[in-house]
């Protein structure tokens, strides 16, 4: 099986499925990435044919099963708690608290976060535990923090909540003690935090089911949309504007910006932070 060898002309073919089907754009700087990726899902299966295999994903996989698992593992899931602190704490210290005595005065205990494309969980239980050590009492509250990703492996991974010390390494100390059980050398989230926490597995260029999700206070979108297009980035950051609240807020990485994608959202400087809300 050794010699499986991709042409920059099949290169091509799959970056342009692969983008069709998920918006994950592979230009030819990925050429290496990509195409190793494709010849280790190749060699497992036993295909020895390039184009034997994209038929194979294009009219041969029915329910999508092959498909989800090349994306497993072209998706890159480099993430850790308590990433980005100074946007962390743009989050905790002035929108939340924002948000929160509004919904006092008008007696509405709902709180929705969503993380979209929340890799294998450390960002929605980062927001879990800055709910526990910001809301006086988190129970009065009905909170759901939906947690969604279209790498089903980091969903489980999530789901499961162990991580290793490069995980939790910016947590501080007293976070670890309160909101982690140290099993040997791995640190297991506690029940409290994962009780706040939904996960859903979800392509966000599946704009049925993109259209089915309203009513957010807060959108985490950290470090993802620099994987998508121009053309595939404004349809998505469209839908987030649509399912936040009026008053809520969308957070991007610190390298992302949305002034070439939409005006639709406020600019706000919080903390030393750009954050951009909803008018």
């Amino acid at each position: 099986m050794e010699g499986i060898n991709l042409t920059l002309e099949d290169f091509e073919k799959f970056a342009d499925f692969i983008y069709r089907k998920t918006g994950i754009r592979f230009d030819q700087k990925k050429f290496y990435f990509l195409s190793k990726r494709i010849e280790k899902r190749m060699q497992e299966l036993g295909i020895t044919d390039p184009i034997a295999y994209l038929r194979r994903l294009k009219f041969g996989d029915k329910n999508g099963e092959e498909l989800q698992n090349l994306v497993d593992l072209i998706t890159i899931n480099e993430t850790y708690f308590f990433r980005d602190f100074s946007q962390l704490q743009a989050f905790a210290e002035y929108c939340l608290p924002e948000v929160v005595e509004r919904k006092i005065k008008t007696r509405d205990n709902n709180l929705k976060i969503w993380s979209a494309g929340c890799s294998t969980g450390e960002e929605p239980y980062t927001i879990s535990i800055i709910l526990y050590e910001m809301l006086e009492d988190v129970n009065s509250w009905s909170i759901e923090i939906l947690a969604t990703d279209i790498d089903k492996e980091a969903l489980r991974k999530a789901q499961e909540g162990i991580y290793e010390w490069r995980s939790v390494k910016h947590v501080p100390t007293e976070y670890i003690k309160k909101y982690f059980e140290i099993i040997k050398d791995k640190y297991k989230i506690k029940d409290e935090v994962k009780k706040l926490v939904k996960f859903e597995h979800l392509n966000l260029m599946d704009f049925l089911s993109l259209r089915r999700k309203r009513g957010f206070d807060f959108i985490f979108c950290r470090n993802v949309l620099i994987y998508f297009d121009e053309i595939s980035r404004k349809k998505v950051v469209d839908h987030f504007y649509i399912a936040l609240n009026k008053g809520g807020y969308i957070f991007l990485g610190s390298s992302e910006s949305l002034a070439r994608i939409t005006n639709a959202f406020k600019i706000k400087r919080l903390g030393g932070h750009i954050v951009y809300t909803k008018e």
